[in-house]
């Protein structure tokens, strides 16, 4: 027999509703884990000891969500994000806070990546403001230096961030990223475009978008807020938006919409709303929930026929976010909600930017296809329009060339221009 064959693997964990991701370094697993811990902390296990009960808790639970813990430069290094935002903690083997990693700004970073026996490491850092950056750091004496970064043709010290919060309409408090040109006035001219996602336990943090650099260049105001169904918040925070629970996430961006009008950014007039697949579902709620809240939408490669999406593509994969309409109480929920069931003749639905793609095997194309010939329908004798964009020869991800992916965002921004007004 081989090597493999004489192996003997024992589970880890079984039988809980929880994740465990395990690192080993010197005789020890160091677990992060949200067992009894929605925003994750770290248990320390030896060998053989794979009883719950006699694992040690080395990194106890905060209220910042805990992302990443790996051992580096013979430290524990902890990624944490707090309230969205990225935060690197260096500890020592048994836990105990030895510094925190200086990061450039408020923004976004993978954690650092290194060796547990070598002290120099990296990371990359991003935000609104900065496209992707790496830098050097030395474990044992916390310096770090830009190692790489990204030369841009647009100078982005004129932009500026905030980060606000607002009530949903069930009271929640939610937060909200705001960039925008320094010194702008509040007095409700700015076209603004409001991107959201909320689901599936995924972050929207603060990243560097072209797209959104050539929208301020031409005035605009791009606003991401953190609505429930996503990761930011931890565990809790997806599931209060996920389910039975998804409506919550329409009316967190719907809150965040009216937020930013009443802050004095923009109007509905000059607002706009932009989302894919999730985000495309997202957005496709919120104009046929709120038409008279926005002026133009841009949807992306959505889920918008919720009684039948697990029918095509992936869909099956994703009813433990969304529920069946096989189930009649989550048919109930999802009928409600769904998008393309919505559409009613003779309302005003906002301009709509339906962007497609002709091979798109995870979210079917006909949700871009039916939803938009419903808007042309409903829309019948409107001057807004409702335009149907399809990439050839492309999946869920869109065109995979540069000059696809500038012709997509230059559309967008076209659309928008179009529609809300702003420099040309």
């Amino acid at each position: 027999k081989s090597y493999a064959d004489k192996l003997e693997f024992s589970p880890f964990v079984v039988g809980q509703d929880a994740l465990f991701f395990p690192t080993w370094w010197q005789g020890s697993f160091y677990v992060r884990t949200n067992y009894k811990a929605p925003n994750y902390r770290v248990l320390k296990v030896k060998p053989g000891r794979y009883q719950l009960e006699s694992w040690r808790e080395i990194v106890t639970e905060s209220q910042a969500k805990l992302d990443d813990a790996s051992v580096v430069g013979g430290r524990l290094v902890l990624s944490y994000l707090k309230n969205a935002a990225s935060q690197i903690q260096v500890h020592d083997l048994d836990g105990k806070p030895l510094r925190q990693v200086e990061l450039p700004g408020v923004g976004s970073t993978g954690g650092i990546v290194g060796d547990p026996d070598r002290d120099e490491a990296y990371f990359s850092f991003t935000s609104f403001t900065v496209p992707n950056e790496i830098y050097k750091t030395s474990i044992q004496r916390g310096s770090s230096e830009l190692w790489s970064e990204i030369e841009l043709p647009i100078d982005t010290s004129q932009m500026e961030v905030e980060q606000v919060w607002f009530n949903s309409k069930d009271g929640t408090k939610v937060s909200m990223f705001i960039v925008r040109k320094r010194g702008i006035p509040l007095d409700g001219s700015h076209p603004t475009l409001l991107y959201g996602y909320g689901g599936f336990n995924i972050d929207m943090t603060p990243s560097f978008s072209a797209l959104a650099a050539v929208w301020l260049e031409h005035g605009g105001v791009y606003a991401v807020p953190n609505l429930r169904g996503g990761g930011e918040y931890g565990e809790a925070w997806h599931r209060a938006g996920m389910g039975p629970n998804k409506q919550n996430v329409f009316d967190d961006f719907n809150a965040a919409a009216e937020h930013l009008i009443t802050l004095g950014y923009t109007r509905s007039s000059k607002l706009a709303i932009y989302g894919g697949s999730n985000g495309g579902l997202l957005v496709g709620a919120a104009m046929t929930q709120r038409p008279d809240l926005f002026g133009a939408v841009v949807c992306g490669v959505p889920l918008l026929d919720m009684v039948r999406y697990h029918l095509f593509g992936s869909g099956k994969t994703w009813i433990a976010e969304y529920g069946s309409a096989d189930d009649p109480k989550e048919f109930a929920t999802l009928f409600a909600y769904s998008p393309y069931h919505r559409v009613k003749q003779g309302e005003k639905y906002p301009a709509l930017l339906m962007m497609a793609t002709d091979s798109d095997d995870r979210v079917d194309p006909m949700h871009a296809r039916k939803f938009a010939a419903a808007i042309q329908w409903a829309n019948a004798g409107s001057k807004r329009p409702a335009l149907f964009r399809v990439e050839e020869h492309a999946g869920h991800g869109g065109g995979d060339m540069v000059k696809k992916r500038v012709a997509s965002s230059t559309d967008i921004v076209a659309f928008l221009l179009d529609q809300l007004g702003g420099k040309r």
